[in-house]
């Protein structure tokens, strides 16, 4: 019985005109959303995601729906995660300019602590005083 079905399947499967495949789906229009500067797909953002869909009649605005207060929660801590990244930033080039500064004070010091040349040495280099 085994084997019927086992045949019988694989005979349906190799006339079928179906393929299957194995590789990702891409959604329709995503390359030339892309291109064109849009998101991937049309509810990311854009007007039809972010403006309300109805409104009351005297012409209040209806209440935030969850996707929207969703939306908006995601894109304010995106904004506080680049605002610290950005202080991260400006804090380590301020720290690199300090060390910098300090490795060429150290060195001015080192110069410093060398031996000066003294007697007719002392003369050549300076032939003004």
């Amino acid at each position: 019985m085994a084997a019927v079905v086992r045949t019988l399947c694989c005979s349906v499967l190799r006339h079928s005109s179906r393929q299957f495949s194995s590789t990702c789906r891409v959604q329709a229009g995503e390359k030339w959303r892309k291109e064109h500067g849009l998101s991937r797909s049309g509810t990311e953002y854009g007007p039809l995601t972010d403006l309300p869909d109805w409104s009351f009649a005297d012409g209040r605005p209806a209440p935030p729906m969850k996707g929207q207060l969703r939306r908006k929660q995601e894109r304010e801590d995106l904004a506080r995660r680049i605002v610290m990244l950005s202080s991260e930033v400006d804090r380590g080039i301020e720290m690199w300019k300090e060390r910098q500064e300090e490795a060429k004070q150290i060195e001015e010091h080192k110069k410093s602590l060398l031996l000066k040349p003294k007697g007719k040495l002392l003369m050549k280099k300076n032939p003004q005083s």
